[in-house]
């Protein structure tokens, strides 16, 4: 398959997060803890070079358990203050203000030195679509303060955001880099639909998913839906539709709609909790 999605849209907001960057103390970057590296945008290295960063493993509850600790040990090495978090359920949300004062501690000493005490911190909060930017900020803020959606595209403007005394977020549009040069890493993140389902033909895509699942996941499969993974992919995914009742008029299994099915329950967590790379040792 290759996967490309690059709208109009994301060109304008990579500008406007250039023009702001010089607004910024630190740049908070949500990844998808089911897959961190695949999840993050190579442009934002670039963007925020010269800021503080910490990076968020947001929806670790959907992710292996263990995966989360070799991903926040690689982030760590790397140099980034790194949280695990579930923002929809409010896991780990409480660490965060302490987190960003951490890492700001040199800019905060430098400012009470020159007399300035008590000034916010300066967040841009990134991260690609569907990451779960708005409903970490909604959570943070324990206010609706960004809009929520479950499909890529949701924020489409910039908008500054008090967090208490100490922080102010300005949170920016998901945005993706123009060209996948490894197509995995396409494929990984529509798996967990930070592409636009629309321009992807989710079959294909599926028999992709459960080759994965297969090879790494294989009880996740035979348990959800009652069928023997050592079938052909194109046989799992027709005994999935038998199973479901995705079936077309004539009665045939529907591999569209059994496709959907699949990547729902694996978004939802329906399938438990998988991940889909690990760090390279």
């Amino acid at each position: 398959m290759n996967i490309q999605w690059y709208p109009g849209h994301m060109t304008k907001a990579r500008r406007m997060m250039q023009e702001d960057i010089k607004l910024i103390d630190i740049v908070v970057e949500l990844l998808d803890a089911r897959t961190p590296l695949s999840s993050k945008n190579p442009d934002i290295d670039e963007l925020a070079k010269n800021k503080y960063r910490l990076v968020l493993l947001n929806k670790q509850d959907l992710a292996d358990p263990k995966a989360n600790a070799q991903w926040e040990k690689y982030f760590k090495e790397k140099g980034f203050y790194v949280v695990c978090l579930d923002s929809r359920k409010n896991s780990g949300m409480k660490t965060i203000t302490d987190t960003i004062q951490e890492a700001c501690r040199e800019k905060i000493e430098r400012d009470r030195k020159r007399g300035i005490i008590n000034r916010p911190i300066r967040a841009m909060v990134v991260g690609i679509p569907n990451v779960g930017k708005s409903t970490f900020i909604n959570s943070y803020a324990k206010k609706a303060c960004a809009k929520v959606g479950n499909k890529p595209g949701v924020t489409k403007g910039k908008q500054w955001i008090r967090i208490g005394k100490g922080v102010e977020l300005l949170d920016t549009p998901g945005i993706l880099w123009p060209k996948f040069e490894d197509q995995e890493v396409g494929m990984r993140l529509a798996y967990i639909g930070s592409i636009n389902d629309d321009i992807i033909q989710k079959s294909e895509l599926a028999l992709n998913f459960i080759d994965f699942l297969k090879n790494n996941y294989c009880n996740a499969l035979s348990e959800r839906y009652n069928i023997d993974c050592s079938k052909k992919n194109y046989d799992i995914l027709s005994d999935i539709a038998m199973e479901r009742k995705c079936l077309s008029k004539g009665g045939e299994p529907d591999l569209d709609k059994a496709a959907a099915l699949l990547f729902e329950d694996y978004r939802s967590g329906k399938l438990g909790r998988i991940t889909l790379e690990l760090p390279s040792i």
